[in-house]
This record gives C-alpha cells, sequence and structure tokens, in this order.
C-alpha cells in the first residue's frame, strides 16, 4: 500500500461537498479573462494591493484598485448590494486577496 491509497479516498459525496464548497469561494482565472474578453463581465474585479503606482505597473486591465486596507462599508456603498467581487493580489504567496474576501464576507 502506498502513502497515496494509505488514507481511503473520500466518498463522492464527501468530494461533492468539498469541491462545490471550494469553487464557491473561488474561481479561475482563465474564466476571468474569458468573461472579460466576452464582456460578459458579471462582477466587479478588484485589485486588492499594492501602491497606486504598483498598481499603474500590473494591474488587470478592467480591474479597480481598490486595496483589502480601504474596503470598508462606506466604500462598498459605490455597488448595489449584491454585487459579486473577485479580487486578487499580487501572486500565489500574497494573501491580500483572502483578506479582501474576508473583509467583503463580513461586510455582507
Amino acid at each position: 500500500m502506498s502513502t497515496v491509497t494509505e488514507i481511503a479516498a473520500a466518498s463522492p459525496e464527501i468530494a461533492i461537498a468539498h469541491f462545490a464548497g471550494r469553487l464557491s469561494v473561488e474561481t479561475d482565472c482563465s474564466d476571468v479573462a474569458q468573461a472579460l474578453k466576452s464582456g460578459d463581465q458579471d462582477f466587479v474585479l478588484l485589485h486588492v494591493v499594492g501602491s497606486d503606482a504598483a498598481y499603474a505597473r500590473r494591474h488587470v486591465p478592467g480591474a479597480i484598485h481598490l486595496p483589502h486596507r480601504q474596503i470598508s462599508a462606506e466604500r462598498l456603498a459605490e455597488w448595489a448590494q449584491h454585487t459579486l467581487f473577485v479580487v486578487y493580489c499580487a501572486g500565489p504567496h500574497c494573501n491580500g486577496a483572502d483578506q479582501a474576501a474576508l473583509k467583503l464576507a463580513r461586510l455582507g
């Protein structure tokens, strides 16, 4: 028995719940890119880290610069109550997107 099979695989029901849960809070960058390219953007894309200068140099076209530290109820009042926000940060080791998503969720 290998270390891969040492722990039994999850049942289909557990796997469905796990992956459906993850996909309810995550999206894929290629799906975001396709939505932006096709004009089917039904979300607000937020660049949530860095200075204004850094944003100017490296943001995704169409993204709004709103650093996670500046997310507030007052700032979110600019959008309708049920707006879907997609957040991204500087890269795979940056947790700014996680911080922004948590703040957005806490603000409802």
